[in-house]
C-alpha cells in the first residue's frame, strides 16, 4: 500500500510564497498613503490643490529668501504699503515651496501638498489602529476625517499642522499609556513647527490640556512632567526670525474684530457641502462623547475636544483640528459597539479584519513603496508628457485669458483686482510689478481692508479710494458691483469681458475727485 505522505522536497510551496507575499506587500497605512497620494495627483487632483492664490507669493518670499539669502523684515510685493513691517513667519514652508517649485514647477509644489496630506492620512489611520480601533471602523472613520477636512487640501504651509497634529497627538497618547523621554521631541518640536506654520499654537495649548488633565486626575508626576514640557514648547517657540515680536503679531492679527468678521477663513463654517455635514458628524459625536470620556478619567482628551470645537465654530480654520482630534474619540466607541453588539451580523462584520497583532506604541517603518511611489511621480513629472504637467494655476479660479488678452501697457500701470487674484499676479509678474492688496491679511490691516472693502462693492467713497492710490486699470470679478459701475463709466473703457473677469482701463487723464495721495514721495510706480 502506497504511502499517503509527499516527500518535503516534492510539497507544494504555495505556502512559502504565500508568506513571502504577504511580508513583501505594504502595510495598510501606506497602502492609503499611495492610494490617496495618486489620487491627488490625477485628473484634476493637481489643479484644485492650487486653488488658492496664496501659494503663488509664498513661493516668491521662498525664492526671495533663498536669493538674498535672509529673512525679510519689511513688504516685498505691495505699493499700498511701501516698506513697511512684514513677518514671514512660514518661511521654512515658503523656502520648501520655492525649493520644488524649482525642480519641477507647479506640478512639484501639487506633489509635495500630496505627500503631506497622503502622510497625514497615513498616520492617522495608524493611530487609530493604535489604539485597537477595528480596522473597518479605522478606515471609515479616516475616511470621514478626510471628507471633512478637504476644505484644508490647498498646497499652502497650513499642511505642516495638518500632519504634524495628529502625530503630537499619538505621542501624548503614548505617553500617557507609558511615560518616556520620547515625549520630550515636542520640544524641539516646538521649534520646527513655528517656523512651518502658525498653526504652531496649538502644540503649546494642546501640552496645557494635557498638564489640566493630570491635574484633574490627580496624577502630580505627569501633571509636573507636562508643565515642564509645556514652558519647554512655548520657549523654543522663541526660535523664529522675529523671536516675541512674531507671538505679539499674531495675538494681534487674532485678536483684530476686522479680521474676525470680514475674513472669510476667520468665520463660522457653514454647514452645506459633503465636507461640512462630515465634520457635523464628528462635531457632534465628539460632543456627546465628552461626558464619558470625563467619567473613564480622560479628563485631557474631553478638555480638548471641548476647546477645539468651540474653536472650529467660530473659525473655519480650526474645524482640521477638530476633526483631527474627534476622530480617535469617535473610532474607539464605533469599535465598541461593534465588537460589543448582539447582532450575529455585526459580530460577524466584526470578525473581518480583527487583529490582535496590532503595534501598542508608535512604530516607524522604512517607507519603501511611498518613498518609491513619489520618486516615480518625480521622474514623471520631469519626463512626463503633457498629462502630468501642470502649466499654471486653474483658468476656473485665476483670469489666464484676462492677463493673456492685456497689452503690456495694462500689466504695467497702477491696478485694482481681487486679493486673490492679487496673489497670482505676485506668482507671474513680481518682482516687475507689485499689487495693491493680496492675501496677506495680517499684513494690511484693518484700515486698507476696509478701503478694499467699500471700493470692490462700490459703495460710497470708491471714487476717493481709486484717486487716492491712482488705479488706471481694474481686473475684476464680473460678479462685483464694481465691474457693473465701470462698464458704464464714460472715463473708463472696457478692454476684456469673457464672463468671469472684466479688464478695464481708465482713460481719463486725470482723476476727477481729488484727494491728497497717501503715496510716499519718491515711490516709483510700478
Amino acid at each position: 500500500m502506497a504511502s499517503s505522505s509527499v516527500p518535503a522536497s516534492l510539497a507544494p510551496a504555495t505556502s512559502t510564497w504565500a508568506e513571502k507575499a504577504a511580508r513583501a506587500a505594504p502595510p495598510l497605512t501606506e497602502v492609503v498613503f499611495l492610494s490617496m497620494f495618486w489620487w491627488l495627483l490625477a485628473g484634476t487632483g493637481r489643479i484644485a490643490l492650487l486653488a488658492d492664490g496664496d501659494t503663488g507669493w509664498h513661493i516668491r518670499a521662498g525664492q526671495w529668501i533663498l536669493a538674498h539669502r535672509r529673512f525679510p523684515t519689511e513688504d516685498l510685493f505691495s505699493y499700498s504699503r511701501p516698506h513697511a513691517e512684514w513677518f514671514a513667519w512660514e518661511w521654512l514652508s515658503d523656502v520648501l515651496l520655492a525649493g520644488v517649485h524649482h525642480y519641477l514647477g507647479l506640478a512639484g509644489v501639487t506633489l509635495a501638498a500630496a505627500v503631506l496630506i497622503g502622510a497625514t492620512s497615513a498616520v492617522l489611520l495608524g493611530y487609530l489602529l493604535w489604539h485597537r480601533v477595528h480596522i473597518l471602523v479605522g478606515i471609515v472613520v479616516m475616511l470621514v476625517a478626510g471628507s471633512a477636512s478637504t476644505i484644508h487640501w490647498l498646497a499652502r504651509p497650513h499642511l505642516f499642522t495638518y500632519l504634524l497634529f495628529p502625530a503630537t497627538l499619538w505621542l501624548l497618547d503614548a505617553d500617557r499609556r507609558s511615560p518616556g523621554r520620547r515625549v520630550w521631541l515636542l520640544a524641539p518640536l516646538a521649534a520646527l513647527w513655528t517656523n512651518l506654520h502658525g498653526g504652531f499654537l496649538i502644540l503649546p495649548a494642546t501640552l496645557g490640556c494635557y498638564t489640566l488633565g493630570a491635574l484633574l486626575g490627580r496624577d502630580r508626576r505627569n501633571a509636573r512632567r507636562y508643565a515642564l514640557l509645556t514652558l519647554a514648547a512655548a520657549a523654543l517657540t522663541l526660535i523664529n526670525p522675529y523671536t516675541w515680536r512674531l507671538h505679539l503679531h499674531i495675538a494681534r492679527y487674532l485678536s483684530s474684530d476686522f479680521i474676525r468678521n470680514r475674513v472669510m477663513e476667520f468665520q463660522s463654517p457653514q454647514f452645506r457641502g459633503e465636507s461640512m455635514l462630515a465634520y457635523e458628524l464628528l462635531l457632534l459625536t465628539g460632543l456627546i462623547l465628552v461626558p464619558r470620556l470625563w467619567r473613564r478619567g480622560e479628563h485631557a482628551t474631553a478638555l480638548l475636544l471641548v476647546a477645539l470645537a468651540h474653536a472650529s465654530l467660530g473659525s473655519v480654520r480650526h474645524v482640521l483640528l477638530y476633526v483631527l482630534a474627534a476622530a480617535p474619540v469617535m473610532a474607539r466607541e464605533l469599535t465598541s459597539l461593534v465588537v460589543g453588539s448582539r447582532s450575529e451580523w455585526v459580530r460577524a462584520l466584526a470578525a473581518v479584519g480583527s487583529d490582535d497583532s496590532a503595534p501598542r506604541g508608535p512604530r516607524l517603518r522604512f517607507p519603501l513603496y511611498g518613498l518609491a511611489s513619489v520618486a516615480l511621480a518625480v521622474a514623471l513629472f520631469r519626463t512626463g508628457g503633457p498629462a502630468w504637467r501642470v502649466p499654471d494655476f486653474p483658468p476656473q479660479r485665476f483670469p489666464l485669458a484676462a492677463l493673456a488678452a492685456a497689452d503690456k501697457n495694462s500689466l504695467g500701470a497702477r491696478m485694482f483686482t481681487s486679493d486673490q487674484w492679487a496673489d497670482y499676479m505676485i506668482y507671474r509678474y513680481w518682482p516687475t510689478r507689485r499689487v495693491f492688496i493680496d492675501g496677506r491679511s495680517d499684513f494690511y490691516g484693518p484700515a486698507l481692508g476696509a478701503q478694499y472693502l467699500e471700493a470692490l462693492s462700490a459703495r460710497h467713497g470708491w471714487e476717493q479710494i481709486f484717486a487716492q492710490y491712482q488705479f488706471d486699470v481694474a481686473l475684476l470679478p464680473a460678479e462685483w458691483p464694481l465691474a457693473t459701475v465701470l462698464k458704464v463709466r464714460p472715463d473708463w473703457q472696457l478692454e476684456y469681458d469673457d464672463g468671469q473677469a472684466l479688464l478695464l482701463r481708465r482713460v481719463s487723464p486725470t482723476y476727477a475727485v481729488s484727494v491728497n495721495p497717501t503715496i510716499p514721495r519718491g515711490e516709483k510706480r510700478n
